[in-house]
């Protein structure tokens, strides 16, 4: 059953459920896709038409930032947890490398794939990382070739929002992979190249603080999650 925030519909899951059934996709021919909004890509669906049409289309839609959470909440509809992808993606990749899946990397600045490819390899014995590609083409059709000939079991798709929805949904059909997922800025995290919020904050709820306090240039984004709080609440006294 899904939790509707703001015009997206979120999947009613624990982690736990969220990874079960990214495994089950695994095992299937079809090209599924994960999804893992933030406030701000909630906002930037109600702004943009073909960025909400591909989050739609997903065939899971996890809540990966703290504020959809408190949204849902307010909304009176609260989700069982929030769902980070970056933690999706890692407790996906223990349970690949079991059975020697595979994985590709797409995204991220020149370089910082291969690192990340590196540090996931040692760091998961058994998962295979069928190539990488770093996010600054923009010719689609070598990418996909590539993708193509490594045919991996799961696809990272790490372009930004809504950047890599937008590519995961019109490129789906086009894509020898089981299963994609849209990541943002992980493989940054996965490299080393972007420090993590320390665990104390996580469990808070403030990792955003700590990138803006890493990163200020961040503000603008931030600005987002005050007007997503404005839209709940607007949308809580209207009763809806």
């Amino acid at each position: 059953m899904g939790v509707e925030v703001l015009g997206v519909e979120f999947d009613s899951v624990t982690m736990d459920e969220a990874v079960r059934r990214g495994m089950a996709m695994l095992d299937t021919e079809k090209p599924d896709y994960v999804v893992t909004p933030n406030p701000e890509v909630v906002m930037t669906c109600r702004e943009d038409a073909l960025a909400l049409e591909a989050v739609k289309n997903a065939s899971m839609v996890l809540p990966d930032g703290i504020g959809i959470i408190y949204g849902a909440k307010l909304l009176g509809r609260p989700l069982p947890e929030r769902v980070p992808g970056a933690d999706f993606a890692l407790r996906l990749f223990d349970e690949m490398a079991k059975t020697g899946r595979s994985v590709f990397l797409l995204g991220a600045k020149p370089g910082v794939a291969e690192l990340a490819a590196q540090k996931l390899s040692e760091r998961f014995p058994g998962l295979v990382v069928a190539g990488t590609n770093d996010g600054y083409f923009t010719d689609d059709g070598p990418v996909l070739a590539k993708i193509n000939e490594a045919a991996p079991d799961l696809l990272l798709v790490c372009l930004g929002v809504p950047k890599q929805e937008k590519w995961m949904y019109e490129n789906r059909d086009k894509l020898r992979v089981r299963l994609m997922a849209g990541l943002g800025g992980s493989l940054d995290v996965y490299a080393g190249v972007v420090e993590r919020a320390p665990e104390s904050w996580q469990r808070l709820g403030l990792e955003w603080l700590y990138r803006l306090k890493k990163e200020p240039k961040r503000i603008g984004r931030m600005m987002k999650l005050p007007k997503f709080l404005f839209c709940v609440m607007g949308e809580r006294l209207r009763g809806r």
